[in-house]
């Protein structure tokens, strides 16, 4: 018997796709901030809609 419990064993799906099935089938929307894909102002667009509904992303600082 090949039964497995929900979230184990078949294939996973890659973020991406996630990511394209979330948008289709309920309206949510994942963006990274830097996502090269966009232009500039896109991503600006995204970092700004982010702080405001969000507040703002902390300082990481490495080293």
């Amino acid at each position: 018997m090949n039964w497995h419990p929900p979230g184990y064993g078949g294939t996973r799906r890659d973020p991406e796709q996630v990511k394209r099935d979330g948008w289709q089938e309920r309206g949510v929307l994942v963006i990274a901030e830097d996502d090269q894909r966009l232009t500039w102002p896109e991503r600006e667009l995204i970092r700004q809609l982010g702080a405001k509904l969000y507040g703002p992303r902390p300082e990481v600082s490495y080293g």
